[in-house]
């Protein structure tokens, strides 16, 4: 391996980020630019997200990649279709997925109403699904499909019902899609991280709830997302083609019991 390709190991490679506006999302799309992708699908979902997709992007044409932005509802298949069929129409390749997307829901159980049940599904499990399945379809051998989830699916704690419970199909659909299309080197992999310190967490917690959730880590702090980036960077570079039909607890040894 020459020298560049240590410094840029994904080079040449074409992937799409859904929810790459912020967070997360922002942060994997960035480190795919930076790693060496030649196209970097930028996924935001209507016109008052756009302006932090553009943010997105310019990072990303910084350090040499191409964006592509995407505008679309990841609840109607047929906007997934025409998310990947654009990806295609443009790069003619694709090589990494890894979905951000998610909707949170902190509310008793009782309390949960049947449009909380269905919005949370939607966006957390068919949306995930109808993305892994036509990433399936279409990522090259040797690609890379990523989901992320939430430590909550592993967790005994009330108000988090519908939220964990819409992200838990992810560990399913990624041992099932690993399975089946393995024989060509692509690897499916759930990533769950604990609470971490973004605009994604704080507007369904308090502050009593947040000292909560940082007790729960040994260090009691909630994480970074610059301490879950590095996971997403090794599980999409060469070095993660032995770990599939994986979730992935990334959580500062977050318990909640």
């Amino acid at each position: 391996m020459t020298t560049t390709d240590l410094h840029q190991p994904l080079a040449g490679k074409i992937a799409i980020v859904m929810g790459a506006t912020r967070n997360q999302g922002r942060a994997y799309a960035v480190m795919l630019a930076r790693n060496g992708c030649r196209g970097v699908a930028v996924h935001y979902h209507g016109e008052g997200s756009r302006g932090e997709a553009e943010e997105t992007a310019a990072e990303i044409a910084h350090l040499g990649a191409e964006p592509l932005l995407i505008s679309a509802d990841l609840t109607q298949v047929a906007d997934v279709v025409r998310l990947f069929d654009t990806v295609e129409q443009k790069f003619r390749q694709l090589d990494i997925v890894v979905n951000t997307v998610g909707k949170v829901v902190k509310k008793p159980f009782v309390e949960i109403t049947e449009a909380d049940f269905d919005q949370s599904f939607a966006i957390n499990g068919k949306a995930a699904f109808f993305c892994m399945q036509e990433a399936a379809k279409r990522i090259e051998d040797n690609g890379r499909i990523i989901s992320i989830g939430t430590t909550l699916q592993a967790a005994t704690t009330g108000l988090n019902a519908v939220y964990a419970g819409s992200k838990a199909p992810l560990e399913h659909f990624t041992r099932a899609l690993a399975k089946e299309i393995g024989h060509r080197g692509i690897t499916v992999n759930t990533v769950a991280p604990g609470p971490l310190n973004t605009s994604f967490f704080y507007p369904v917690e308090t502050a009593d709830s947040k000292a909560f959730l940082s007790h729960m880590a040994p260090q009691n702090r909630l994480g970074e997302i610059d301490e879950i980036t590095p996971l997403i960077e090794f599980l999409v570079g060469p070095g993660g083609g032995w770990v599939t039909a994986q979730t992935l607890f990334i959580n500062g040894g977050f318990i909640a019991r």
